[in-house]
């Protein structure tokens, strides 16, 4: 029994166990160096995407601290635009006040410019006022003075014409006033004087034509037969009658001739002057000399003595109309009712003032 415990019976079916333990193991080391191939085949192939991977934590720091980046150049912005806008604030205030400034002073300008416009205004109204109411004088003075309808009307035309220039319109009245002198003017039926003036030109270089009496030629011939007469003529004459025109027309045709042209001299004189009493009575002495020493039955002499009359006839100086002078007493009532106002701040209407003027 010892010979079959230890005989090899047991050994006969061991060697393919032994074998097949062996190709396991070899299966086993093949498959373990498979799996550490494949491992660093995958080892190899992830070591650079977990080189480049970035630990969260990692990457949240880094955001982190961009955005405190970014927030602190948006602190810096907001602080740059703040400071921006309160200089801004600063700019608008002072604009502000320059603005205000300017409208103040602007506000000013224009009431000073109101107060020189409305001086302005009552300085030229003044101006106008009073050189029509100078015009106004002048006109009447003229006509007073020298009865010359033209000249008076050509003073109330540039009256009129001053106070055409006045702003204020209580005076328009006025102007119809002096429309209407202009028309009570133009009325009367007063002779040119240049006309006359030529007449009577005319009349004085007919004297000389005009024939002698037949008393006067005979006298003429014996003063000069008579030597003595012709010598102490020149120095005395005694006459016995008291009318001197008349005896020196029947004594001396040129002297008679001389009176005359004189005559008729002072008769131009007077009517330029438009001396009305001086020119009949220098017509008057002319029409008396004519008629003394030139014939009568003469067509000459009848023809410068009807030529003396229609001078005669003649009226320089016409009655001054009744409406003349009521435009410068109602230009002046109106100044004074102005004056009166301005002075005591009370207003005046222009209906009481124009009835005013017209009662006046």
């Amino acid at each position: 029994m010892d010979e079959l415990t230890s005989s090899p019976v047991v050994a006969v079916p061991d060697e393919p166990r032994k074998r097949s333990g062996n190709a396991w193991k070899w299966v086993l080391a093949l498959l373990l160096l498979t799996a550490v191939a494949v491992f660093f085949w995958w080892a190899s192939h992830r070591a650079p995407a977990g080189a480049n991977a970035v630990d969260p934590s990692r990457q949240l720091d880094t955001q982190i601290e961009s955005l405190m980046h970014s927030v602190t150049q948006i602190r810096g912005g907001t602080d740059t635009l703040r400071a921006r806008l309160d200089d801004g604030d600063k700019v608008d205030k002072s604009m502000r006040e320059q603005l205000l400034g300017l409208s103040e002073r602007t506000r000013l300008l224009e009431d000073a410019i109101a107060n020189l416009s409305s001086k302005r205004l009552s300085g030229h109204d003044v101006l106008a006022l009073d050189e029509a109411e100078l015009l106004l004088t002048l006109g009447g003075e003229r006509f007073n003075l020298f009865r010359d309808p033209a000249g008076a009307i050509a003073a109330y035309r540039a009256a009129d014409t001053a106070l055409a220039e006045v702003e204020d319109a209580a005076f328009s009245t006025v102007r119809q006033s002096i429309n209407a002198e202009i028309v009570s003017l133009n009325g009367l039926q007063a002779a040119d004087p240049g006309m006359v003036v030529a007449q009577i030109d005319q009349l004085r270089s007919h004297l000389a034509q005009l024939p002698t009496t037949k008393r006067l030629t005979e006298t003429a011939d014996a003063k000069s037969d008579s030597r003595l007469m012709r010598v102490l003529g020149g120095f005395v004459q005694v006459h016995r009658d008291d009318d001197a025109h008349k005896l020196a027309a029947v004594t001396d045709a040129s002297l008679a001739r001389e009176l005359a042209t004189l005559d008729l001299r002072d008769a131009q004189a007077a009517a330029l002057a438009r001396d009305a009493s001086r020119y009949s009575t220098a017509l008057a002495a002319v029409k008396s000399q004519i008629a003394a020493a030139f014939d009568p039955s003469s067509a000459d002499v009848s023809s410068a003595l009807a030529q003396v009359d229609t001078l005669a006839s003649a009226q320089l100086a016409p009655t001054a109309p009744s409406i003349l002078g009521a435009s410068l007493k109602e230009l002046r009532n109106l100044r004074a009712s102005h004056a009166l106002r301005a002075s005591s701040g009370t207003a005046i209407p222009s209906e009481a003032l124009k009835a005013e003027g017209e009662q006046k």
